[in-house]
């Protein structure tokens, strides 16, 4: 993707300041516990903005400096490329895990979505 296709406020020279939605996208992944995960969809869903691909876009543009491995694809899939950064995380997390079966590509495990997946929960409460 080009500078010329990016947002006008995600462009490099704009790097010092951070659009609101990422700030807001972010947040919500500083606020997931330890050995859960949101989906990219569900944290669209919490911020009632959005969806899952301007969610996936603020991740990849910004979120190095949050725990990047808790936001996650809906099938449980591991992140193309960043696989064996998010399995060390998830597993000094704890983070519930189905194991791979022989004939899965790489052998990798996936998340176990329906033990992993946190709602935002309590701590939910001061969400804007």
């Amino acid at each position: 993707m080009s500078e010329q296709s990016l947002p006008h406020d995600a462009r490099p020279e704009y790097a010092d300041t951070l659009p609101e939605y990422a700030e807001r996208v972010l947040d919500v992944a500083e606020r997931i516990p330890p050995g859960r995960v949101m989906t990219y969809g569900d944290v669209a869903e919490w911020l009632e903005e959005g969806g899952p691909r301007q969610v996936g876009r603020v991740m990849a543009l910004y979120g190095g400096a949050v725990p990047w491995w808790r936001v996650v694809r809906a099938d449980g899939a591991l992140l193309p490329g960043h696989e064996l950064r998010a399995l060390d995380q998830y597993r000094a997390e704890g983070t519930p895990l189905k194991e791979a079966s022989r004939a899965a590509e790489g052998h990798l495990p996936r998340l176990d979505m329906r033990r992993a997946r946190w709602d935002g929960g309590d701590r939910a409460e001061g969400h804007t």
